[in-house]
Parts: structure tokens; C-alpha cells; sequence
């Protein structure tokens, strides 16, 4: 389940729920035809590739067009600069785990 909170945010309350597409719309206040234009740029991905109006998604998928939807109010970026920015803002923290995770096994060869 998502519940909108006061600020524009959507709190994830069951990572497993899947949304329709209809609801992702209704939920987001989008058109059905932003949501295709993201599926299309790879800035989000339904469970299952059939018909649009048949697309689920899943918490992730939410979460992702959460932050696309930020970044294009908030900066007014494009699609495909909204595709780019969420890859490159995933590889850094990807990297920020890796680097952690890194820092962690270096005290404990260390002895820290």
C-alpha cells in the first residue's frame, strides 16, 4: 500500500503490493502517456512486458518515479535527462554501498 504523506512523498507501506497502471496515474495525478513516455526512456519498468494498460508495478518502480517526477518539477530536467540523472544517482549509491562495505573489511583486517 502507498499513502501520500504532507510533503509530495509516497511512503512504501508493503514492498511487495503491486499498482496497476491506472493507478500509478491516478496516485501521481499523471497522464497515462507520461507513464509510457518514462517505461519508454527505462526510467521505470512494469513486472511484465504486455499492453500498457495491462502494466503492473511494483514498489521500486514507484519509489523511481517518485524521484523522476522531483527532478523534473524541482529542475525541470527532461525525460531523457531524468533517465540519465536516476542511472547516474543509482551507480553513486551503488558505489557509496560498495565503498562502506569496502571500509568495513578493511577495520576488521585491521583490527579496528
Amino acid at each position: 500500500m502507498v499513502r501520500k504523506t504532507g510533503s509530495d512523498r509516497i511512503e512504501i507501506i508493503n514492498e511487495e503490493t503491486i499498482f496497476t497502471f491506472q493507478e500509478i496515474c491516478e496516485r501521481f495525478g499523471v497522464r497515462g502517456e507520461f507513464i509510457v513516455e518514462l517505461v519508454d526512456y527505462g526510467v521505470i519498468a512494469p513486472l511484465k512486458e504486455n499492453s500498457a494498460e495491462e502494466w503492473v508495478f511494483d514498489a521500486a518502480a514507484l519509489a523511481r518515479l517518485s524521484r523522476a517526477l522531483r527532478l523534473q518539477r524541482d529542475l525541470e530536467i527532461n525525460l531523457p535527462g531524468i533517465a540519465i540523472s536516476l542511472d547516474l544517482l543509482d551507480d553513486v549509491q551503488r558505489l557509496r554501498r560498495q565503498v562502506s562495505l569496502l571500509d568495513r573489511q578493511l577495520k576488521q583486517l585491521l583490527g579496528d
